[in-house]
């Protein structure tokens, strides 16, 4: 996908959902910092792999919540301005790198 429909949202987010995305990748950042210590300490894998886990999870909660934003705002209005071929198809095809 070399182009979106888009360069930046059809709502603009508000600061509390911005504060509230920038708050949880803080958090996951702090997670991967973890990771690293507990890779310099030489932790038993599996401890390791059980918090890899939890950050691949708390991503997806990310991606989520984003997708869902992007569904209710910007895709609900490319719907109704007559572009929703183009939203469905350009969250489509996102959707399969995000499912991978």
């Amino acid at each position: 996908m070399d182009k979106f429909l888009h360069e930046e949202p059809i709502v603009p987010r508000t600061n509390e959902e911005k504060q509230a995305v920038i708050n949880r990748l803080k958090r996951i950042e702090g997670q991967v910092r973890g990771i690293q210590r507990m890779v310099e300490e030489d932790r038993y894998c599996i401890e390791i792999l059980v918090q890899i886990s939890a950050i691949n999870a708390a991503l997806k909660k990310v991606g989520y919540s984003i997708t869902e934003r992007h569904m209710k705002h910007c895709v609900h209005r490319a719907i109704n301005d007559g572009e929703g071929d183009n939203a469905i198809d350009e969250l489509l095809e996102i959707m399969k790198h995000f499912s991978k």
